[in-house]
């Protein structure tokens, strides 16, 4: 299974709770932490919820 990397690159400050509780369910919470995922569509839609405050890394697997 492909896996993908999220980092956020932005803070959270002033965004919705939901934009909040989307970056806590990705394993974020401040700025440059970075953590490895499934690229399964749950985790596309939740991404897809704060595309402006993250930043998606395809992981090739050699």
């Amino acid at each position: 299974m492909s896996q993908i990397k999220v980092t956020q690159k932005r803070s959270s400050i002033g965004s919705k709770p939901k934009q909040r509780g989307s970056l806590r369910a990705l394993g974020l919470g401040r700025i440059g932490k970075s953590n490895v995922l499934p690229d399964r569509p749950e985790i596309r839609g939740v991404i897809a919820r704060v595309p402006h405050l993250v930043t998606v890394e395809e992981i090739v697997e050699s």
